[in-house]
């Protein structure tokens, strides 16, 4: 066991909690360095006189392309009052009136605070067509001078002679939610609960905007990161594409976030060295690249930009040719934590089968996942499955009885729970009843469908909002797999390790997943350097057992890339052959755990 690995919680007066932290080497912020070549503009003063700096014709217009969250007045006005245009153009001016844009959007919104429905709108579906019309006349009037176009959907309205992306990771756009500020296209949702400003996001507004993007990408001037609302920063297009460039052609991590919850425990606040003020952590997104965001490094600077770029720009050297044509530009697998060491259960909760997720939910694949324990306290477990023999149709009853309030429900007489220790697999595929017990740190991989997870009983607890939290009986209960029951479980599900190889200073096992599920795991210990190859596929790794290891090309093809215990990290198809092996004082015998997409000839 590693040492940091090791590292036990500390309650109020046991340790130096401060000590503990010095001792983390998680990195909470990596980068991916690109060069010093690339020039970063920094502070608005120094964005509007790099873009003066373009005008080199009479007539020039600049279109700012918005994307859903940016603050657009506040970009507007430092481009106006820096650069004097002789015509605005605002893009929200040309959108359909709230009423239409509520009704386009109604029938994948519904009115569930959660799920809605997948869709085909795009961001041209918000503008009213004469409307848009009419601003594109008024820009092809302006004959001289510099002609400001911007908002979501600016490059719709105006061709550009000078086009800047002002972009925004979505961590950022929910951390914007939070404080009840605005992120919805064409409809006023300040003041609208966080939840529902994501779903709207999530299902709608986002999806118009990823679309746009895409096209985008390839040729735009200027990358703008808004994320820092005090120190904006811009660089070139070429810079922006080169540092994407770079990111796929070696091993990389996206930037993690973290975040509370009502079951959230401790052992992250410790391993990963995050601030106190937070009750807990119960979340960490180390590996969803639709979420999380890349650092692209430029001499001293650090421009951030949303993962999902790369995935746009770069799908087939990062995802590999095979699952690129199964998944098109989406990044399928998902590395995430759950934090209960020290504090309470996750919900009894169930994922749809691929059936039912298609015809409600219009995605064409399921959460898949299994749960791998990087730690665990005595006496910790993990529910999953139904126990033998149960009354169904008792449970279903107990189940709504609890979801009326007043009586609890009996999760014992119908729940199989299995204890859980450091470094065992439990594997879940959709429509197995589960959820991590208290006292456990779980490295969750899954499929990424995101948010489709029904959540049948939750211990008569609120959510931090004070709130209820929302059950979904009716579609959980239609996707139950009722005779997943403990013996099945137990065969099927639990330890499924076998032996693979070995070599000099290293051995394989396979740890899953389920025959049902789409992803495969390989557990590799190795006190010496292990092979691997990506086999065309994208590679996700997690170092589970170990203080450091270090990642390297035999080829010379990139750079040495260290990487710490519990940190997750993406080897892109592109590679190919690489190798791993301990690194650092004192280097002892490391874990990994890799995920893939299994790839049938």
């Amino acid at each position: 066991m590693s040492a940091l690995g090791a590292v036990p919680l500390l309650t109020a007066g046991e340790g130096d909690a401060e000590a503990v932290r010095r001792r983390s080497t998680y990195d909470k912020r990596p980068v991916t360095v690109v060069d010093g070549k690339g020039a970063c503009q920094v502070g608005w003063r120094a964005i509007v006189e790099r873009l003066r700096g373009l005008r080199t014709r009479s007539r020039c217009v600049l279109v700012v392309e918005c994307y859903p969250g940016v603050r657009v007045d506040e970009v507007k006005q430092a481009f106006i009052d820096s650069l004097g245009p002789i015509l605005v153009v605002d893009a929200r001016q040309a959108y359909r009136h709230p009423v239409e844009i509520e009704a386009l959007c109604a029938p994948f919104l519904g009115d569930d605070p959660v799920f809605g429905r997948m869709n085909g709108i795009s961001l041209a579906d918000f503008f009213d067509p004469g409307r848009r019309a009419s601003l594109r006349s008024r820009v092809e009037k302006a004959t001289e001078g510099l002609v400001l176009v911007f908002g979501t959907g600016a490059t719709l309205v105006a061709e550009a002679d000078v086009m800047v992306y002002a972009d925004m990771a979505r961590w950022e756009i929910q951390q914007r939610q939070r404080r009840n500020e605005p992120t919805a296209i064409a409809v006023d949702d300040h003041g609208e609960r966080p939840g529902i400003q994501y779903k709207r996001g999530f299902f709608v507004d986002w999806r118009a905007a990823d679309r746009l993007k895409a096209q985008l990408l390839p040729t735009l001037d200027f990358l703008l990161d808004t994320n820092d609302v005090e120190r904006p920063k811009m660089i070139d297009g070429e810079d922006f594409r080169r540092g994407l460039a770079a990111t796929v052609a070696r091993p990389f991590r996206v930037v993690p976030f973290f975040d509370p919850g009502p079951w959230g425990g401790q052992w992250m606040r410790e391993v990963c060295d995050l601030p106190s003020e937070a009750p807990n952590y119960a979340w960490c997104f180390d590996c969803v690249p639709e979420e999380n965001s890349l650092l692209l490094g430029f001499g001293n600077e650090r421009v951030e930009v949303p993962a999902l770029d790369l995935v746009l720009l770069h799908s087939r050297e990062l995802l590999g040719e095979a699952v690129h044509a199964r998944f098109g530009a989406e990044f399928p697998i998902r590395f995430d934590f759950l934090d209960t060491m020290g504090g309470g259960n996750l919900s009894l909760q169930v994922h749809p089968l691929t059936e039912y997720i298609q015809d409600r939910f219009g995605m064409h694949y399921t959460q898949d996942e299994s749960y791998y324990l990087l730690d665990a306290e005595e006496g910790a477990g993990v529910y999953l499955g139904v126990r033998e023999g149960i009354d169904r149709e008792a449970m279903v009853r107990d189940l709504h009885r609890a979801q009326e309030g007043g009586f609890r429900f009996p999760d014992e007489q119908y729940v199989s729970r299995f204890p859980a220790r450091k470094h065992d697999h439990f594997l879940i595929p959709a429509g197995t009843l589960h959820g991590s017990g208290k006292g456990s740190m779980v490295l969750e991989i899954s499929a990424t469908p995101y948010l489709f997870t029904f959540k049948l009983w939750d211990w008569d607890r609120l959510g931090l909002d004070g709130r209820p939290r929302p059950i979904h009986l009716d579609h959980g209960l239609a996707s139950v797999q009722w005779d997943r029951t403990t013996a099945w479980v137990e065969r099927e599900l639990v330890n499924r390790i076998e032996p693979l190889a070995s070599g000099p200073g290293w051995r394989a096992e396979r740890t899953g997943l389920h025959e049902r599920e789409f992803i495969e795991t390989r557990r590799h210990w190795f006190t010496g350097t292990v092979p691997h190859d990506t086999g065309g596929g994208v590679n996700v790794l997690n170092l589970v057992e170990g203080d450091e290891a270090v990642v390297e090309s035999p080829s010379g093809a990139f750079e040495p890339y260290v990487v710490h215990y519990a940190e997750t990290f993406i080897i892109p198809a592109a590679v190919g052959v690489y190798t791993l092996r301990p690194s650092g004082p004192g280097a002892g015998e490391c874990a990994t755990i890799k995920a893939f997409v299994r790839i049938h000839p």
